[in-house]
């Protein structure tokens, strides 16, 4: 009887995350994640760097006792460093049992987008690098690419990153 409990509770949570997003922004552009990945976000705060990690891994930093490897996701896809401002925030995501912080301008919302408002990313023939994006939401007048979290770290990266924080 519990068991049947538990799994209703799951697939109910699960529904209420399905189609909502955090929406977030980087210089012009709105970016969005699936809310079932998102644990916390927090303000930007002291990165221990770590060295020989490639440019758009900051470091770690601690939270609450537990180490978390951070991100800069403008870095990581290519785009211009950015000083941190007090509107800076990092989005503490789960990825395969893998706690990283992404480094994002700022956080704007929660939003809902429907499955039919979303589509699929170009494809590469356009020249639209489609790497890191799963689809294109509209939300009303505005446009949001959103990103397969899956896809923001190889397999190698997530084991590396893994393998840093085993206590």
């Amino acid at each position: 009887m519990a068991s049947i409990l538990e799994d209703n509770l799951q697939i109910e949570n699960e529904d209420t995350q399905k189609g909502r997003f955090l929406t977030f922004t980087l210089g012009k552009e709105d970016y969005g994640i699936e809310i079932k990945y998102v644990t916390e976000i927090i303000g930007i705060q002291p990165i221990t760097q770590v060295p020989e990690l490639p440019d758009y891994l900051k470091g770690i930093i601690n939270l609450r006792g537990k180490i978390i490897p951070v991100m800069d996701v403008r870095l990581r896809f290519k785009k211009e460093p950015l000083d941190y401002t007090d509107r800076t925030c990092i989005i503490v995501i789960d990825i395969n049992e893998t706690s990283i912080g992404l480094i994002v301008d700022t956080v704007s919302e929660v939003a809902s987008i429907d499955d039919e408002d979303i589509m699929p990313p170009p494809n590469s023939k356009t020249g639209f690098n489609n790497k890191y994006v799963k689809g294109i939401g509209k939300l009303g007048n505005e446009v949001k690419l959103l990103l397969d979290c899956g896809k923001i770290l190889s397999e190698d990266e997530t084991e590396l990153l893994g393998s840093m924080v085993q206590v």
